[in-house]
């Protein structure tokens, strides 16, 4: 899931400066699991804004605020209370969403967006994807060498590990250690012989879409 994390409220509080009336979009998935835009962040946030003078008009929790659908169906409340601006309480793509639907209000993030992260345990994520589109799990033992490696090395070890510890991080078991261990766990020990591209943009040109309907 997307993992965020709230911004500091100095910072909020400066983006809507100007505003008399606040409108607040949470989010019902990720940004209530990380506790950043769910029910008690938004009331959280409402008495924060109320103190400080704001009128707060309209409140909501989309589903998801990254499903268009969804988050026009919700802004219609949003919109009809006519706030001076609307802040949103999700990862970055939601605000953005939200945006698109906020009949030309500005539209403020109160989080800051990390990554996609996978939940270890309750409140704790780790980073598990940087979103590179050119996945190579498949020849690594499912372990990510961009995001589990401080250098993001694709074909092998920096050579500067310790112990088993990662020379940048010394709170990290080396990544590509981890790798070998399991393709040798599952006998693909070859893979580590395959050479893998380097990372890069020229692939891509952002923004990008895709599409089911195949255009």
């Amino acid at each position: 899931m997307i993992i965020t994390q709230k911004k500091p409220i100095e910072e909020v509080m400066t983006m809507v400066a100007d505003a008399k009336t606040v409108a607040i979009v949470g989010c019902g998935s990720c940004a209530t699991a990380c506790q950043t835009g769910g029910e008690p962040q938004i009331q959280e946030l409402t008495k924060i804004l109320e103190q400080a003078g704001k009128k707060v008009v309209a409140t909501t929790v989309a589903d998801y605020c990254c499903m268009n659908l969804g988050v026009k169906s919700k802004m219609k409340a949003i919109n009809a209370a006519e706030p001076d601006c609307v802040i949103c309480m999700s990862c970055g793509d939601g605000v953005q969403c939200v945006a698109k639907n906020a009949n030309n209000k500005p539209v403020y993030p109160s989080n800051d967006t990390m990554y996609l992260g996978e939940a270890v345990r309750f409140g704790v994520w780790e980073e598990a994807c940087r979103f590179c589109g050119q996945c190579v799990l498949g020849k690594t033992g499912a372990i990510c060498p961009i995001t589990q490696c401080a250098k993001s090395l694709v074909n092998g070890p920096c050579g500067g590990q310790k112990n088993g510890k990662c020379e940048v991080n010394p709170e990290n078991d080396c990544a590509w250690i981890k790798i070998y261990e399991r393709l040798q766990a599952t006998n693909q020990l070859e893979k580590l012989m395959e050479t893998r591209e380097d990372k890069g943009y020229a692939k891509y040109a952002y923004p990008r879409t895709i599409s089911l309907r195949g255009k």
